[in-house]
């Protein structure tokens, strides 16, 4: 039994050996020889973003520039061919048409890495050792255009394709030389030293490009995923905050509902009826809307919202408050009010409230020391919106977690169906104007009365 556990205990280690050299010639075989001439074209590089320097440059030069790689690759491989004629070409002799074949085993594969970088190996493989049989001179330019092509592969593929390539040509190329007394052999130490180091430094390259391109994908997904994040926190804090509005409304109703019939002498019961259905309904309705609120609710204040839940919500009565309570933190804001003041809807006034706010938190946030600007317009059909500020007078300070103010106001001023526009100043500010749609209850009333017109009689009445 002791003899057999020994065996079994040395066995183990021979087969881990085997295993691991299976592994590794599977992981060979996969990199350099399946589908070694698949086509893998090169796409050009993306778009410059906005804030890169190779933005500011006209359309025209800007989108050449996307193809950058493939002109250096292309100029490189041409040098090489041409390095290769003036170096041996005799034109009308045989020797002619091998140098003119060699030139083209050498300088080729540089330019088909761009299509299919295996396959230009293998072919700059070929050209290698038919160098190193045909004399010193055509071997140095070989084996110089091979470390090209191996590294350009690395750079296209993985980095692990280095090491294989690498112990590929160096191991034949030995062999070769050991075999074949006559070939030029010298330059094959020089030439492992020198690709190593460049093989090396290429695959570090390949691994830190493709690290930043982890990072930016997850910096873009972790955008999109806050940008999201602040849209769905915005439409909780309106639905919260039209509560009082809709409850309001909601509690007129039912009340009305509730006195009717004591305001009318011997009122029949089928209207009596009518009422206290009326009633029931809008009191289920302040009871689901209680429910859902409670289930949409923002557990993140604004800045400047009020503390107390029991406080009516705020309108543009409300506008000097918080244009004193921006004063005190040191900015200097004016507000100019223009146009026929009215009753606005509580929708409508809460939520120009709420952009003004807003948008002069935004200024202390990212324009410190500027002045701003609060214009209210009431114009027909609705109300405009205009803050403005100037440019900052010292750099701001890093705010973690800010930038998607803009988004929650385009997200208000959608919900009420109106225009928002947002964006830089020549001057060096920042500039948000917005049109919030007043929809009057007698415009409703008349659309109302031509779509029962047109139902009525099948004849289109304007309303």
């Amino acid at each position: 039994m002791n003899d057999q556990t020994r065996t079994a205990k040395a066995a183990a280690p021979a087969e881990t050996e085997t295993a691991l050299v299976f592994s590794v010639l599977k992981t060979v075989h996969q990199d350099l020889f399946q589908d070694a001439f698949a086509s893998r074209p090169l796409p050009p590089r993306p778009e410059p973003r906005p804030g890169d320097r190779l933005h500011r440059l006209p359309a025209g030069i800007r989108h050449r520039t996307r193809w950058t790689p493939h002109a250096l690759v292309g100029a490189t491989a041409m040098f090489a061919f041409l390095i290769g004629l003036a170096k041996g070409m005799e034109f009308g002799s045989l020797g002619g048409a091998v140098t003119f074949a060699t030139c083209c085993l050498a300088a080729v594969p540089i330019a088909l890495v761009l299509l299919r970088p295996v396959g230009a190996y293998w072919i700059s493989y070929s050209g290698v050792l038919l160098s190193l049989l045909h004399g010193q001179e055509w071997a140095m330019l070989s084996l110089l255009c091979h470390v090209v092509v191996m590294v350009l592969v690395v750079l296209r593929t993985r980095p692990r394709l280095a090491a294989e390539m690498w112990s590929m040509t160096l191991v034949s190329g030995s062999l070769l030389s050991a075999l074949t007394p006559g070939t030029a052999s010298s330059d094959l130490p020089q030439f492992a030293v020198a690709s190593a180091v460049l093989l090396v430094a290429a695959g570090a390259v390949r691994a830190w490009r493709e690290e930043r391109r982890h990072v930016v994908a997850s910096e873009t997904v972790k955008e999109q995923e806050r940008a999201q994040r602040t849209v769905l926190e915005e439409r909780a804090t309106i639905a919260r905050e039209l509560h009082d509005v809709v409850a309001h409304h909601m509690s007129v109703i039912a009340i009305q509902a509730e006195a009717a019939p004591y305001r009318v002498d011997q009122t029949p019961p089928e209207l009596a009826t009518s009422f206290a259905t009326i009633r029931e309904n809008a009191v289920a309705a302040l009871t689901e809307l209680r429910r859902i609120l409670g289930v949409v609710r923002s557990g993140d204040p604004d800045p400047f919202a009020e503390t107390d839940p029991e406080a009516p919500q705020p309108t543009l009565a409300d506008l000097d408050t918080l244009l004193e309570s921006v004063r005190s933190t040191g900015l200097d804001a004016e507000a100019v009010v223009t146009g026929a003041v009215r009753p606005l809807p509580q929708g409508v006034e809460l939520s120009a409230y709420r952009l003004v706010q807003e948008a002069l938190s935004n200024v202390l946030r990212h324009s410190p020391g500027a002045s701003a600007r609060v214009e209210v317009a009431h114009v027909l059909g609705g109300l405009g919106l205009r803050v403005v500020n100037g440019s900052p007078d010292r750099p701001a300070t890093p705010s973690p977690g800010a930038g998607h103010g803009v988004l929650g106001m385009r997200e208000r001023v959608q919900v009420l169906g109106g225009e928002m526009t947002a964006g830089p100043t020549d001057d060096g500010g920042y500039e948000v104007a917005a049109f919030l749609p007043v929809h009057t209850p007698a415009s409703e009333s008349s659309a109302d009365g031509g779509v029962t017109a047109e139902a009525g009689d099948g004849k289109e009445v304007a309303a």
